[in-house]
């Protein structure tokens, strides 16, 4: 077990914002996270638990403990992965392929840790990690019990989870195993994939090709975090009813959607951030990616209040514009 004090956690914020905390704590397996629970239940100060910090912005030194699962390691059991919370994602869509189980493809790329996963059901491309996710292992923060909730007890929905609510902070995420499969069905029928794969001249893809379209079409609009701070998509796709949409829809032409249902319509948040001309802008040290206006980056020395306060400005333009409010995925801490 990792247990050091006044840590930098630099190097745990994909935004690169330098903020220490007063204890950092790392398990490397289920025994250590026993002890953890031990050490947080004794504690009369504050804890939060991370994963590779792709999901998080940091405005301010942490008073306290943070807690962050360093187990590795992956099985496999028939269509079943079982992978330690503290392997990276990406590694685990590559091994799934490599292995001949298939339905991560999608969501290649994607940063951070397999536990993050099933904290934030990650998402892109038309899938979600509630896809494959068949059950999790936890310890409970409050009795020290090793738990094991499936799928459906997680209440997952679009970037959300019960560990997101009223589960946060409760328990530490040891493992997690997911279910896949051993035929290949691509789902290319979001975003771009089907043209970038036709530029590429394949109009059927195997799972690694798919893969490597994916991991393109994101390095093309993604700033790498270890040249420019950022963390992925830091807006949700907001979900509106049909006749809101139907109402925007009149005054902006061609404006894209994706279906949810038939009463629910999704907007892409990023389009509606260009339309109000934030793409490529920079407020402060802080700004808007000029490739992709749902990324919002460090242009160098940035804090995290100004990310915030850009962040906010961003919320208002949308909501005086659109009518409609957009809310961070990200964590802010």
């Amino acid at each position: 077990m990792r247990d050091l004090r006044n840590y930098s956690l630099k190097e745990h914020n994909t935004f690169g914002i330098e903020a220490k905390c007063s204890r950092y704590i790392e398990f490397a397996d289920v025994d250590e996270a026993v002890e953890v629970t031990k050490i947080l239940k004794n504690s009369d100060t504050p804890y939060i638990i991370i994963g590779g910090g792709s999901n998080l912005l940091f405005t301010k030194d942490f008073d306290g403990i943070v807690v962050r699962s360093g187990i590795k390691g992956c099985s496999l059991d028939d269509c079943r992965m079982i992978c330690g919370s503290g392997e990276i994602w990406d590694d685990i869509v590559a091994k799934s392929i490599n292995a001949g189980l298939y339905g991560m493809e999608n969501l290649s790329l994607i940063p951070g840790d397999v536990g993050a996963s099933a904290v934030q059901n990650i998402g892109a491309y038309g899938a979600e990690a509630k896809d494959v996710i068949e059950s999790i292992e936890a310890v409970s923060i409050a009795t020290g019990e090793v738990v094991t909730f499936r799928c459906e007890d997680c209440g997952y929905g679009y970037r959300q989870s019960r560990f997101k609510h009223e589960w946060k902070d409760q328990y530490l995420i040891t493992s997690v195993t997911y279910h896949l499969k051993k035929t290949f069905e691509p789902h290319l029928d979001y975003g771009n994939i089907r043209a970038e794969l036709e530029k590429k001249g394949i109009s059927v893809p195997t799972a690694q090709q798919l893969r490597d379209t994916i991991i393109d079409i994101r390095n093309a609009k993604l700033p790498d975090p270890k040249v420019m701070g950022n963390a992925g998509s830091f807006f949700m796709n907001p979900i509106v009813d049909r006749k809101k949409y139907e109402s925007l829809a009149e005054k902006y032409e061609g404006m894209p959607h994706y279906e949810i249902d038939a009463d629910h319509v999704k907007i892409p948040a990023g389009w509606m951030i260009d339309r109000c001309g934030w793409k490529g802008k920079t407020l402060g040290r802080a700004g808007v990616h000029d490739k992709q206006a749902l990324v919002l980056v460090n242009r160098g020395g940035a804090t995290g209040e100004e990310i915030v306060t850009l962040c906010e400005t961003i919320r208002k333009d949308v909501r005086t514009r659109f009518g409609i409010d957009i809310y961070p995925e990200v964590n802010i801490v």
